[in-house]
């Protein structure tokens, strides 16, 4: 199977570039641009992507490869700083724009290019730039340009060298997926072979292969992506896996006993399940910090894993459903910056009593998680369950968690996805759910004052969960949940309704 490496310079669109890529059915894996060409070829790719980045090539300590990478013969495409980067290591020259460009901006190609096969001449490309190519290295050609930037792409046909200082990755570019097939399918003659029929089977021998004759304990959390981890774990490995369902008392209303049931039934296998909810709550009790509540979490999930593995004699390796998106804002997956720690990425104490970690679904977007699990048979009622972080309830309790908070927001999360459903739009609207907030206001019920607190509801719209529009719910629809919430739930007597999408935010509100 091809596979192209995305080199990643620290931009903000780069795990676009990646999924965009995956979309057009080849696979792809994001490495830092730090990394040496001994990785390079020993992950033997056929393609490379340079992102764009934050950087200025020409100033010091400004991101550089080494050479030789040019010299690997295989079809390389650059966007922005990527662009920028390739003609400045090639004897070129780059200068900052006498006009910078930000946003949409009419872009013209001569057709001329590959690149460009079957693009119309002019249309909207998405900029976001403030230096630009001054002098092409020996052997490029400009094939368009904008109004105020003479190379808005360049190509070395040659050598299969190509540069875009748009951003072909982001919607905003309306030709943008036609000229990523292009140069995977016409530059580089890739056919799409990437799908979950073919990944599924390659990832099933590849955990039979590395866990051989060892036994396997699956920390199954009740949410979609342990539950697909633990459906291609049971094809490779059947009795050798083991699942723990930790209950810590943060989960959803009526979860629990939901999830064992349909994990019983659509896997036929045996689960454990550990009460632990006095345990995670007594570690929890007074703490407020968002990732202070992380790692007390991961910690205590190891700690019960560690136990339970006890009691069943040798268990060599520890799975989890460990998801691209988590690796990625963990700061594990490429240049960018830590959002925040993954209970199963960085969130997992030093020390832990296992050979060693499987993370099947570690190269997987969320969306490529629901196929997974289509193609492996499980039913869809759990295949679409709503997304459900690890540290489930304890991250959607702003500040400090007790037992009394933790039935006031189960109750609240159960009418509004109980609503969404009745509305028809579980489908349509990626992630929904409750928040209880902090804020405690000033209210009035029966005539008498209240002083509760305020229930924030949040939804969003996403194809791979790293950016995020917030959901146009119906007005209709939130004034039925807000009235039902009041009403039924104790304790609260505001409801509000999050309007920022990802970034600036992130979905979860902790």
């Amino acid at each position: 199977m091809k596979k192209v490496l995305v080199l990643d310079f620290g931009g903000q669109y780069n795990l676009l570039v990646a999924r965009r890529v995956r979309e057009c059915g080849v696979y792809c894996e994001i490495k830092p641009f730090r990394i040496g060409m001994d990785e390079i070829r020993a992950f033997a790719p056929d393609a490379i992507v340079f992102t764009g980045g934050p950087a200025t090539v020409f100033e010091p300590n400004a991101p550089q490869l080494d050479p030789a990478v040019f010299t690997l013969g295989v079809p390389i495409l650059g966007i922005c700083y990527g662009q920028q980067l390739m003609i400045h290591q090639l004897g070129g020259a780059c200068r900052r724009s006498e006009v910078r460009e930000y946003g949409k901006v009419a872009l013209t190609h001569d057709g001329t290019s590959e690149l460009f096969h079957g693009v119309e001449p002019t249309s909207v490309y998405w900029m976001s730039h403030g230096v630009e190519v001054e002098r092409l290295s020996p052997g490029f050609r400009a094939v368009a340009a904008t109004d105020s930037c003479a190379y808005a792409a360049i190509e070395d046909a040659q050598r299969r060298l190509y540069g875009v200082q748009f951003h072909p990755e982001v919607l905003h570019t309306v030709h943008g997926t036609q000229i990523i097939q292009n140069f995977l399918y016409r530059i580089c003659g890739f056919a799409p072979e990437w799908s979950m029929a073919s990944y599924a089977s390659e990832a099933i021998e590849e955990c039979r292969v590395k866990i051989g004759s060892g036994r396997v304990l699956l920390a199954l959390s009740g949410g979609v992506d342990s539950a697909v981890a633990a459906a291609l774990l049971y094809r490779a490995v059947g009795k050798q896996l083991t699942c723990i369902f930790v209950d810590h008392g943060l989960l959803r209303k009526n979860e629990g006993d939901e999830v064992e049931s349909a994990m019983r039934t659509a896997l036929g296998m045996e689960i454990i399940r550990v009460d632990a909810s006095e345990r995670f709550l007594t570690r929890l009790a007074g703490v407020t910090e968002p990732e202070r509540k992380r790692k007390i979490i991961g910690e205590e999930f190891i700690r019960v894993f560690e136990a339970e593995a006890k009691k069943l004699g040798t268990v060599d390796f520890l799975a989890q459903g460990t998801i691209y998106p988590d690796v990625v804002e963990s700061g594990l997956g490429g240049e960018s910056a830590v959002i925040k720690s993954h209970h199963n990425v960085g969130g997992l104490p030093e020390h832990v009593d296992f050979k060693e970690i499987i993370e099947p679904l570690r190269r997987l977007f969320k969306d490529e998680v629901r196929a997974l699990g289509v193609e492996l048979g499980l039913p869809e009622k759990l295949v679409w369950r709503q997304p459900f972080p690890g540290p489930g309830l304890a991250i959607r309790v702003i500040g400090d968690i007790t037992r009394e908070k933790l039935d006031i927001l189960r109750d609240a999360d159960a009418i509004f996805r109980e609503e969404v459903a009745k509305a028809g739009l579980e489908r349509s609207v990626n992630q929904y759910f409750a928040a209880l907030t902090n804020l405690r206001s000033v209210g009035v019920m029966g005539d008498e004052r209240t002083y509760d607190y305020a229930v924030a509801l949040r939804a969003v719209e996403t194809q791979d969960f790293m950016t995020a529009d917030w959901s146009r719910l119906p007005y209709e629809l939130l004034d039925t949940v807000s009235r039902r919430i009041v009403g039924e739930v104790k304790h609260v007597n505001r409801v509000l309704y999050d309007i920022t999408s990802k970034p600036p935010a992130t979905v979860e509100l902790e």
